[in-house]
């Protein structure tokens, strides 16, 4: 089932999403496709897609669902019939989530599960908080706040660690109250449909893989890649 499992991820920023989407990738050998790089691909490359998103995101408004659907659906109906993938950052409305159930029971390939990595506030604010970039190389830091009274310097490259607008407290509170409501729906969505599955995000990287195979029906100590 490894390797033909399709998946939807969810949780909210500083939950560590990112980096189970990328193990859960290489452990069940399946695409993932993030909503966010398929934006940045797309613009990058100047696709029609890109195009069309841009008009609305120079605008300052959000690029509407049913270009979000299109971008999304686009790269799951690109992959080889059969193959198994994760979804990370889509579908964010209860709209763009009954699209995708739709299109996919079309493919006959609906989803098998929806995960949660589920985190509480005050540990989110934290982790968020600490979060820093290097200017110069992009690389990511999480810093303690002893570390914050002298600037602190990338280890890589020697460049100047900045925190982002969005990660700063005030930022960070708004960010998280947006994700619980927008998320809730969608939630409730495959709730209802008896697929999704929470696990505790909280704890060491290989302890929380450990916990998301698990709820997938998978043995976390066996290769299924």
């Amino acid at each position: 089932m490894a390797g033909s499992l399709r998946l939807a991820l969810f949780g909210p920023p500083g939950a560590g999403k990112g980096t189970q989407a990328q193990l859960l990738k290489d452990k069940l050998n399946v695409a993932h496709v993030s909503s966010g790089d398929l934006f940045r691909h797309h613009i990058n490359e100047g696709t029609e897609l890109g195009a069309r998103a841009t008009e609305f995101m120079s605008k300052g408004l959000l690029v509407p669902d049913d270009l979000v659907i299109e971008m999304v659906l686009d790269e799951v109906s690109g992959l080889e019939q059969g193959s198994g993938f994760i979804l990370d950052g889509f579908p964010r409305t209860r709209d763009q989530a009954a699209a995708l159930e739709t299109a996919l029971r079309a493919r006959r390939q609906p989803l098998d599960k929806a995960l949660l990595v589920s985190v509480p506030q005050a540990e989110l604010v934290r982790r968020l908080g600490g979060r820093f970039i290097c200017r110069e190389c992009q690389a990511p830091y999480n810093l303690e706040e002893s570390q914050f009274a002298s600037p602190p310097r990338c280890e890589r490259c020697s460049g100047e660690l900045y925190q982002r607008d969005d990660d700063r407290p005030d930022a960070i509170q708004v960010r998280i109250g947006v994700y619980q409501e927008q998320t809730a729906p969608v939630l409730d969505f495959y709730r209802e449909r008896g697929l999704l599955e929470e696990i505790s995000g909280v704890g060491a990287v290989e302890d929380i893989n450990a916990r998301a195979l698990e709820a997938l029906g998978l043995d976390s100590s066996a290769q299924v890649g």
